[in-house]
């Protein structure tokens, strides 16, 4: 089946982390999934939210917390399974059927580690656009620039709070449209 070309999934995730070394036993969890839509045509940003996932191998270190923001509690509280959370991914954002976009390949990689080691499908099709190579080739700068620092060459102010994967996707997808459209 051809893609659906008229939006572009934007994805940006979060995972627990520490600092220094992950601890014994414990592998990267996606802990938030931030995605909003990219209308091609018109730029317009829509459907634009943040996924809360269970970490189902690891726990949300305080070095995780101060760097999302996200807390064990709120995981707790409105957090979903990795599998249902890539079942919304492929229902209400088609996501095997549409070109899908991420800010390098972070979160690529981060989704086939995590769908392998559970057992999962990939919830994507196989068109993906890193955004962060395509700026920094589209803007000849000879290497690759951090979202806000893309932002700040852009004169685009970052929305919301850095490293909460709502507010980074939607900070993407300005990205994404201004490399459209320039």
């Amino acid at each position: 089946m051809p893609n659906i070309l008229d939006k572009i999934i934007i994805i940006d995730v979060e995972a627990t982390c520490w600092e220094g070394a992950p601890l014994a036993g414990m592998e990267s969890d996606i802990i938030e999934i931030g995605i909003c839509l990219l209308d091609v045509q018109t730029g317009e940003i829509t459907d634009n939210k943040g996924i809360l996932v269970k970490p189902e191998r690891s726990t949300i270190s305080p070095f995780c917390t101060e760097l999302t923001t996200i807390t064990p509690e709120m995981v707790a509280k409105d957090g979903i399974s990795f599998k249902e959370a890539c079942s919304v991914l492929r229902k209400e954002y088609l996501s095997q059927k549409r070109v899908w976009a991420s800010f390098g390949a972070y979160d690529l990689k981060q989704f086939q580690r995590q769908c392998s080691a559970i057992g999962i499908g990939f919830p994507f099709g196989p068109s993906h656009i890193n955004v962060k190579t395509l700026f920094a080739l589209k803007n000849k700068l000879g290497y690759e620039e951090g979202m806000a620092g893309a932002l700040k060459i852009l004169d685009i102010p970052l929305k919301g709070t850095h490293h909460r994967g709502v507010d980074d996707a939607f900070n993407i997808a300005k990205i994404l449209n201004w490399i459209l459209n320039n």
